[in-house]
């Protein structure tokens, strides 16, 4: 009980494979994707503040770094089936949350109650944090089907994974998007591959949307 069953829990988190149920060359953990997330956001935020953009580096640190705990209870739900209807993404969403309450309710000291419902809520909203949070969610779907589509791997699941990815990266109105699409995609596509797959095609069409 009490907050070492949180420390505890946390090891599952490198046991839950994204993706799962396709040929990747390389596996991914929930855990590692959640690090990765972390240290895109530092970097993004820091561009907003270049910008004279405020942002609430606590706030941030926090969705950031926890935003995928849920998936301790429910796994890694398929992005294109996750977001196949809002119904579905709301009811999916309404279902990892109430798991989230209950292990609160259920294993948190009440003193640590609130800070923990805080901290493991949803923290993708309109506010900056929530916005870098998406960006860097998303540039992480980028990078990993990236890496496969590069290495070879035919697999569709990953065209349509970089290709939404980016869409929904360059819906966001943040200074950081428009420079990891000026400055880092470039970089990125522009690197030797062994794919059969027209990568650089894929991005110009994902980005003329």
């Amino acid at each position: 009980m009490g907050i070492h069953t949180y420390f505890r829990s946390l090891n599952e988190l490198e046991r839950i494979i994204r993706c799962p149920g396709k040929f990747k060359f390389e596996e991914h953990s929930v855990s590692a994707h959640s690090w990765k997330v972390v240290q895109y956001a530092k970097t993004l935020a820091d561009i907003e503040e270049m910008h004279g953009v405020p942002v609430n580096w606590k706030k941030l640190y926090e969705i950031t770094s926890s935003h995928d705990y849920g998936e301790i209870f429910i796994g890694d739900i398929k992005t294109p089936v996750k977001h196949s209807s809002p119904e579905l993404r709301l009811l999916i969403q309404q279902v990892e949350e109430g798991m989230v309450d209950h292990f609160i309710n259920e294993h948190i000291p009440e003193e640590f109650k609130s800070i923990f419902r805080r901290q493991l809520r949803e923290g993708k909203d309109n506010s900056v944090e929530g916005l870098i949070l998406e960006v860097a969610d998303k540039m992480d779907q980028v990078y990993e089907a990236f890496a496969e589509l590069q290495r070879g791997n035919t697999e569709k699941e990953f065209v349509v994974m970089y290709r939404n990815a980016l869409i929904k990266i360059k819906q966001i109105r943040l200074h950081c998007v428009d420079y990891f699409l000026t400055h880092i995609l470039p970089d990125m596509v522009n690197e030797e591959s062994m794919s059969p797959i027209n990568i650089k095609q894929i991005t110009e069409e994902a980005l003329s949307q």
